[in-house]
């Protein structure tokens, strides 16, 4: 097996399977207090993490033995089908919701969350179109190589924040846009579409109250420290509470029923509290080289297409990153978005195994490398 994996890129797999096995500690550190309470059983997140991260890791070394080709036929259908799953939240009776958002589709023991299957489905698709029109000469074009993502991205977004995801929908935003860049579409129709969003979006904003309270919170969240404030407040406390080197591994008191969403959006609060500025640094620095190692992956692909798979997984990996440690921070405006492979959450962790597995696939038939 050791020998099998000197075809790939060794260091994204290392990686991937260190940040999740992290994260698979770090849920049991962050959730046993509140599991034994709430589920009279402290092993309870473990338990149902470890699981996601065996499936998670059959799906990556199945994507890993599978050539990425297989994914240029059916990318329409791909794209179509997870269209179709992010419908099917708001049917009663398939669809879960959970703190007034609709986000998932409800199955026995397990809610399958159909925005992270949209992810990497749109990266597969716009990975096909593009290679398709850079032989064409489209790309420059902007009825055919802009206008089309447009309506795709309006109409994937539109479902997304009808849902209440605001963090998936900016996702697949810096996603598209950041693919479309780097695969020659002018500068000029991307900065443009981007002003053009600035009232859609203040009036996405202030058309929710909820969502106003976000921004003032995040802008002052002193004004109301047990409201809208309390979390990002929990957040800085627990962050800095850690300091150089933490307090010890499971040793976190903002775990303990006072920061919300600990096992969650808000784990790396928890895991700067337990292991310090060192240990954020560490997981930081780990998703930089993760970025860095998937474009080199980019760049030395055979193809247009491993190429642009490749580009949409880091683009992926390090969006998701950055404004996860952004929201923990307080940089950004809080916002529900997993620290991917380290949160809890199976739709998560399953489908970046798999999208880490297309890319040491890409990795296995990379050209001018010594």
């Amino acid at each position: 097996m050791l020998k099998d994996l000197e075809k790939y890129d060794t260091g994204i797999f290392l990686m991937a399977v260190a940040l999740t096995c992290f994260g698979i500690v770090m849920v049991y550190s962050t959730s046993s207090v509140m599991a034994a309470k709430k589920f009279h059983d402290g092993f309870y997140f473990l338990k149902r993490q470890g699981l996601y991260a065996l499936v998670g890791f059959c799906v990556m070394l199945f994507a890993m033995k599978t050539d990425y080709q297989n994914l240029r036929k059916p990318a329409v259908a791909i794209l179509l089908g997870c269209i179709l799953l992010l419908l099917l939240v708001f049917i009663p009776g398939i669809g879960a919701k959970a703190k007034g958002a609709a986000r998932w589709i409800r199955f026995p023991g397990f809610n399958l969350q159909p925005s992270e299957l949209a992810k990497i489905a749109l990266i597969i698709y716009m990975a096909y179109s593009l290679d398709k029109k850079q032989d064409q000469g489209k790309m420059k074009r902007f009825f055919s190589g802009f206008v089309p993502y447009m309506i795709i991205l309006a109409i994937m977004l539109g479902i997304l924040l009808k849902q209440h995801d605001l963090g998936s929908a900016l996702t697949m935003f810096f996603v598209a846009f950041l693919m479309m860049f780097i695969a020659g579409a002018q500068l000029r129709y991307i900065l443009g579409c981007g002003i053009l969003a600035v009232p859609f979006v203040w009036y996405f904003i202030i058309s929710e109250p909820y969502r106003w309270e976000r921004i003032k919170a995040y802008l002052d969240p002193w004004q109301d420290p047990s409201g809208t404030g309390f979390q990002i407040i929990q957040s800085w406390i627990a962050v800095g509470t850690g300091g150089i080197f933490g307090q010890g591994l499971g040793e976190s008191k903002q775990k303990l029923f006072y920061l919300p969403e600990a096992h969650t959006d808000f784990i790396l609060a928890v895991a700067g509290e337990e292991l310090g500025f060192v240990g954020i640094t560490i997981i930081a620095s780990m998703f930089f080289l993760l970025v860095i190692r998937s474009i080199r992956v980019a760049l030395y692909a055979e193809d247009a297409f491993g190429r642009f798979l490749a580009y949409g997984i880091a683009v992926l990996f390090g969006t998701e990153a950055f404004f996860n440690m952004a929201v923990v921070t307080g940089m950004v405006p809080t916002k529900g978005l997993a620290l991917p492979f380290i949160s809890y959450g199976g739709s998560s962790l399953i489908v970046t195994l798999f999208a880490t597995g297309i890319l040491l696939n890409i990795s296995s038939r990379m050209k001018g490398t010594a």
